[in-house]
């Protein structure tokens, strides 16, 4: 894959000198490196050996003082879990400067290092010569492995100006932006939450011109240094919340809370104790259960189909055989009518396609709308009558109906000969890692027993709406 270096370079070199003094209050994980030219007085006369040519010039970038990191891993496991821990870890020298350095391509970095041309100033150096204004700035050369002390500073060399061009950010047109951004339920300094559409694929890919991931970095940004990212996925003709990670240290955080979900329900840890992550999927199925509600756990695995053209999940009957994981989901009947029924399913795993299967081939019940696993179901599929209900969105042109990015949420309700996938991430309650992520910063061991929660509700579609409303007419 071809390197693509950042944008960051090239703006942050039009930017004014700063002053060191400036930037001590800076907080690395929602800032960009902040530029500026550090002249030192050299004595003609004295020999430094520490100092190469460019530290001669006395030109670098230069990163905010260290300040203790926090292990997002660690913190996603205390709160899920919801008990003490220290999460607060030592950090290297190249760690501190990909935090810092987001936007820098992580080879690149690591190439400073091994030529030796990093330096740091050292706080514990600073205040054993503070009365010696020679020495109070002087630069020694760190590896990448070296530890952080509290206070200390990194320098990079100001070489990195001859980086390639970078790559262009994505053009979008004003309406497509604004598009992106109404598409937002929620936003704080540590997550994103959005409604995804139907149809819009969250990660790009093979015959993907544009996808959510690539266009939250153009639109969802905002004035931070780090793109959004990805935390879990929605499948591309699903719809509902989204959850994306603000900075790297709050996506760790989220990716370990959504990771250790499915390894407790994995390890048949389902009681009824609250959950700190819950999911609430709504889905129109052909059919009815045979109880209201109840829990399903079989283990899934993938099949190769169409001569190794595809492949598709199934309930694997003996894991011995087969590679599988375990896949659990929580069921509740919410109403049935004219032979549909409306769903409420919980997954407690996160598994591919997870509840898909279990509707198709564990309930007998599937998805309104999922040709891959229901495609006999949709064989005899006949158009849901509903005379009763005016349908005045017919007489509007299609391209009245057009969405941005070519998405159309009208069309696909039950009344049509191809209905689109009725599966919907209504709900999400998640904890509320902003305030986690600043407790943690004022004690390294902080109590999440009584951390708030976040409750997110997304509505449904247009055209699951309108399957809806024709069902209970």
């Amino acid at each position: 894959m071809m390197m693509v270096y950042p944008t960051l370079l090239g703006r942050v070199l039009l930017q004014p000198s700063r002053s060191i003094s400036s930037l001590r209050s800076t907080n690395p994980s929602i800032s960009a490196v902040r530029v500026f030219q550090s002249q030192y007085n050299t004595n003609t006369n004295t020999k430094s050996q520490n100092h190469c040519e460019n530290e001669k010039r006395g030109k670098w970038f230069t990163l905010p003082p260290y300040t203790p990191t926090i292990n997002g891993s660690v913190l996603g496991k205390a709160l899920s879990a919801k008990i003490p821990a220290k999460v607060a870890s030592e950090t290297t020298a190249l760690k501190w400067v990909l935090r810092c350095c987001p936007e820098l391509p992580r080879n690149l970095v690591q190439k400073l290092f091994r030529l030796r041309q990093v330096r740091r100033e050292s706080s514990v150096m600073e205040s054993c010569n503070l009365g010696d204004q020679g020495q109070e700035h002087r630069l020694t050369r760190v590896a990448a492995k070296d530890s952080m002390d509290v206070g200390d500073r990194i320098f990079l060399p100001i070489s990195v100006k001859v980086l390639p061009a970078s790559k262009q950010d994505c053009h979008c047109s004003e309406e497509e932006i604004n598009f992106i951004r109404g598409l937002e339920l929620f936003k704080d300094t540590a997550i994103i939450v959005i409604n995804k559409p139907p149809g819009m694929p969250v990660q790009g890919g093979i015959g993907i011109k544009r996808s959510l991931d690539e266009l939250s970095a153009s639109c969802l940004s905002s004035d931070y240094s780090e793109p959004p990212r990805l935390v879990h996925r929605l499948d591309r003709d699903c719809s509902g919340i989204l959850v994306m990670g603000r900075t790297q240290t709050s996506a760790t955080v989220l990716h370990a809370i959504f990771r250790e979900k499915t390894l407790a329900a994995s390890n048949d840890d389902v009681g009824n104790k609250r959950r700190i992550l819950q999911r609430k999927y709504w889905a129109l199925v052909i059919g009815s259960p045979r109880h209201l509600k109840g829990l399903i756990s079989v283990p899934l695995g993938k099949v190769v189909v169409d001569n190794g053209k595809s492949d598709r999940i199934t309930v694997v009957e003996n894991s011995q055989n087969m590679s599988s994981q375990h896949a659990v989901t929580q069921y509740r009947v919410i109403e049935s009518s004219h032979g549909f029924t409306w769903l409420e399913l919980s997954p407690l795993t996160g598994r591919k396609h997870q509840l898909r299967v279990h509707c198709a081939e564990v309930l007998k019940t599937p998805i309104v709308g999922d040709y891959k696993y229901a495609w006999q179901a949709h064989r005899n599929w006949k158009q849901f009558s509903w005379s009763n209900i005016e349908d005045k969105s017919n007489e509007k042109s299609l391209s009245e109906n057009i969405l941005p990015f070519s998405l159309d949420l009208d069309s696909g309700s039950i009344s049509e000969k191809h209905p689109r996938l009725h599966l919907h991430c209504k709900q999400m309650v998640l904890p509320d890692v902003s305030t986690a992520l600043q407790d943690v910063q004022l004690s390294s061991e902080y109590d999440f027993s009584q951390l708030p929660s976040l409750k997110f509700n997304a509505p449904l579609p247009s055209y699951m709406k309108k399957s809806w409303d024709i069902l209970r007419s």
